[in-house]
């Protein structure tokens, strides 16, 4: 490539960069992270276990987020010298050097644009990962442990922790099922892409007359829920009606007006506590009974979400991905049309460039819808 060229292609990237620079908003970030330090600070901290993980993971995802943008700034600056070294001297080893680094620059500029484009709802979460064999018999339960490692062994590649939940063997060979956590930032905006289907075409290593055999297996990605054990109730969202106490058959059992109805305004939901002495103790007794009903609707509310993504992934991911190796080697994404002939690297994790192709494709979905 010669020098010009160089050179426009250093100016394309560090566009690319500003780009991101303004999605990513580093001086917001900045901010975020001075204030999780000062809670980080907190002698108090560890006295709230998961709040203090979620802290100090949150902190240590935007630290490293920052890190990597200003690391790709300052490598950016780097070629730049280089490429002056070339053109002032006629340097050759500059000019070698500085396209190496361009093309490296590239692929990392490449993955760090793809991360801004996960901005759904849950994609900063972790992942619920579920592995589970389909139609198929024993080649389906053998090709769902070939995707759980090949997941596993992606994961390591990143140095992602991953936590395994349950895996349920089958009988002759392979996995029924297999679900694990994936503990890494934008894990599900990540991995919510290989949602769906997969299909393995091959010669049936279990079949005595070596016959070609299809089998199928479902991948399952949800994120991880983060429940709340405290809801707060605004004031302006209660009606307080207070009114005598009664007792059997409607008998008054108190002359003041200490019994508390709390209406929560918008759900509607309303509470009655009349059996404390007081008026404060009953409100106070009402709102524990009103705040426990909130969290189960919430509950509720987020399993009816995690049903949607579920139905909502399959859609997207119904034979989304063949991966055939009889009679030809090919890894093809059905949704993306991305495909690969060395299929030995697939199934050892090299994933990346399937998963920033189909987080391209949904975004480019959701666009167009």
């Amino acid at each position: 490539m010669a020098l010009v060229d160089l050179q426009q292609t250093v100016d394309e990237l560090d566009h690319s960069l500003e780009s991101i620079e303004a999605v990513v908003d580093p001086d917001s970030k900045k901010k975020e992270i001075a204030a999780l330090e000062e809670q980080v600070a907190a002698p108090d901290l560890w006295d709230d276990q998961e709040n203090a993980q979620k802290v100090t993971s949150r902190l240590s995802a935007l630290q490293a987020e920052l890190e990597r943008l200003g690391q790709l700034r300052s490598r950016l600056d780097d070629v730049r010298v280089l490429l002056e070294f070339a053109a002032d001297g006629d340097d050759a080893d500059s000019e070698a050097e500085a396209q190496a680094e361009i093309g490296r620059l590239r692929s990392d500029i490449d993955a760090l644009e793809v991360r801004t484009l996960l901005s759904g709802k849950y994609d900063e979460r972790e992942a619920v990962v579920t592995i589970r064999s389909e139609a198929g018999g024993v080649d389906a339960a053998d090709f769902a442990e070939m995707l759980l490692r090949m997941y596993l062994r992606w994961a390591e590649r990143h140095d992602y922790k991953v936590e395994m939940l349950d895996t349920s063997y089958a009988e002759e060979a392979g996995i029924k099922s297999a679900t694990f956590i994936l503990h890494a930032p934008y894990a599900y905006g990540t991995l919510s892409v290989e949602q769906g289907t997969h299909r393995l075409v091959r010669i049936s290593p279990f079949d005595n007359q070596g016959r070609r055999q299809t089998s199928f297996t479902g991948i399952e990605v949800l994120p991880v829920v983060e429940e709340a054990d405290h809801v707060d109730i605004p004031e302006s969202d209660l009606r307080v009606d207070v009114f005598h106490s009664s007792g059997p058959g409607g008998q008054g059992v108190n002359t003041t007006d200490s019994a508390v109805r709390l209406t929560h305004l918008p759900t509607g939901i309303v509470v009655t506590c009349q059996d404390e002495r007081s008026q404060i103790q009953n409100k106070a007794a009402a709102m524990r009974v009103l705040q426990a009903k909130l969290l189960e609707k919430a509950r509720q509310e987020q399993e009816a979400e995690m049903n949607s993504l579920k139905s909502e992934g399959n859609s997207w991911g119904a034979q989304m991905r063949s991966y055939v190796l009889h009679p030809y080697q090919m890894v093809k994404d059905l949704r993306t049309n991305h495909e690969v002939g060395n299929t030995d690297a697939v199934f050892d994790g090299d994933i990346d460039d399937f998963i920033d192709a189909g987080i391209r494709w949904r975004r480019s979905t959701e666009d167009a819808s």
